[in-house]
């Protein structure tokens, strides 16, 4: 699978684009739909009447292997991302909010929102078994490999559109409490999964090349589904069919309390949600997952050089099913996908006037490791902010579990937003993150 779309990743991902969408914006006072996706209840707290979303951006990518320092140096990005002894992990994550509406009318809130979304990520993979097959190449003759966890190369993209409700269930001078829900009716578009778990054996390198050897079976699953069942390499295999038929479901559920300091001013002012309670069923004509059973066992060494230059894992089946390592055909059927079910808290505290801190956690409730699951960061965020009213600027600090600690930059004009959760830490270190998001959103009366 040499120079496959890991490598756009790198190349393209790195030099323009982490993880933790609209951070810092999506929890300002200035209340509107970006608080309101990430809770339902704050579409009953809107800081005006009517707010439309005219477009917002997000494009996101961590990795734990690969810093800005080494887009300078002399190694080729594909094969630094292969080295030491730690799982390679990698996210890619782009988010659209298309054209949306918020209302508020008096306790009650209401949201109709369009999304679309792209991810592509390497979970968990051994270093060495990707560096063989994706480089043919070994630090050493023989090495063993004992890799009980699914190693997954994913690949999604999808759209939604949400519809949200949201009321007041108790209002007082002092305080106030919400909660909210949205339907998000889901649009899937393709898919590509290729997991391997329980691997043990050993690859070999001779003057031919590498060569894999198991000791015992391996777990292998294959699915793929609309464009990705032809091509896995391009962006644009992801871009062409992000909104497929409705076929699924899922819902966000919120709760927040607002500890008041005049109208429309808070001191204190705190959330919960659940997020992604649902999954999507993938029906397209091309649609195949198979669970397979791997064994070279009674078989000849698995040439790890009949993977290069594929892009499709149609073609990395046919290759191993003709050559005797895989104990069915495909199997051509529909096949369901959980979204990444999060468990959502934050609190935004005014420190003085016109100055606010944020605390941030997510928590992703399922495990990435499951080859029917969309995978998820756990994040944890402070940002500092100020709100001047038309302008508004913030600092989000964040700390997530692929790329460590990273500082951001981001700032507000009018309804015109710009910002990254990893500007500064990019600029001032070596991060492993890089992401940018900006948006346009009109609210009024």
């Amino acid at each position: 699978m040499k120079k496959t779309f890991v490598s756009l990743l790198l190349l393209v991902g790195l030099s323009a684009v982490a993880q933790d969408h609209f951070s810092g914006i999506s929890t300002s006072s200035r209340v509107g739909i970006l608080n309101g996706d990430l809770n339902p209840a704050e579409f009953s707290q809107l800081s005006r009447k009517f707010e439309v979303n005219i477009y917002g951006f997000s494009f996101n990518v961590a990795n734990n292997k690969i810093g800005f320092s080494d887009l300078n140096s002399d190694t080729n990005l594909e094969d630094l991302i292969f080295t030491g002894t730690d799982p390679v992990n990698m996210r890619f994550d782009a988010k659209i909010i298309g054209p949306s509406l918020a209302i508020h009318i008096k306790k009650w809130g209401f949201g109709i929102t369009t999304k679309a979304n792209v991810k592509f990520d390497v979970v968990d993979v051994d270093p060495v078994f990707g560096n063989a097959i994706y480089n043919n190449e070994l630090p050493q003759n023989l090495t063993i490999l004992d890799r009980p966890n699914n190693q997954r190369l994913n690949g999604i993209s999808y759209g939604e559109v949400g519809l949200s409700i949201a009321r007041t269930l108790y209002d007082t001078d002092k305080q106030s409490f919400s909660a909210g829900v949205t339907l998000n009716l889901l649009f899937p578009g393709s898919y590509s999964n290729f997991g391997i778990s329980d691997l043990n054996g050993k690859i070999i390198q001779d003057a031919t090349g590498s060569y894999l050897t198991t000791d015992q079976p391996a777990n292998l699953n294959i699915a793929y589904s609309g464009n990705l069942a032809d091509s896995f390499t391009n962006f644009s295999d992801y871009s062409k069919s992000i909104f497929g038929g409705l076929h699924g479901m899922a819902a966000d559920v919120g709760f927040n309390y607002v500890l008041k300091d005049g109208a429309k001013k808070y001191k204190i002012k705190g959330g919960l949600a659940i997020k992604n309670i649902g999954s999507m069923t993938f029906k397209d004509s091309n649609n195949y997952s198979t669970n397979y059973t791997f064994t070279t066992q009674g078989h000849a060494p698995l040439d790890l050089s009949l993977f290069t230059n594929i892009d499709n894992l149609g073609d990395i089946e046919s290759i191993l099913t003709q050559n005797g390592y895989l104990t069915q055909t495909p199997v051509k059927r529909e096949f369901k996908v959980n979204l990444p079910t999060l468990l959502t808290l934050y609190g935004d505290l005014k420190i003085v006037p016109k100055v606010y801190v944020t605390g941030y956690l997510q928590r992703k409730l399922k495990q990435d490791s499951d080859n029917d699951q969309v995978t998820a960061l756990n994040v944890v965020s402070i940002t500092p902010r100020v709100n001047l009213g038309f302008f508004e600027t913030y600092l989000p600090i964040s700390n997530n579990d692929i790329s460590g600690t990273n500082v951001g930059f981001g700032f507000r004009l009018g309804g015109f937003y710009i910002g990254s959760s990893s500007l500064v830490t990019a600029l001032a270190n070596d991060s492993k993150q890089a992401d940018l998001y900006f948006g346009f959103r009109w609210a009024f009366l």
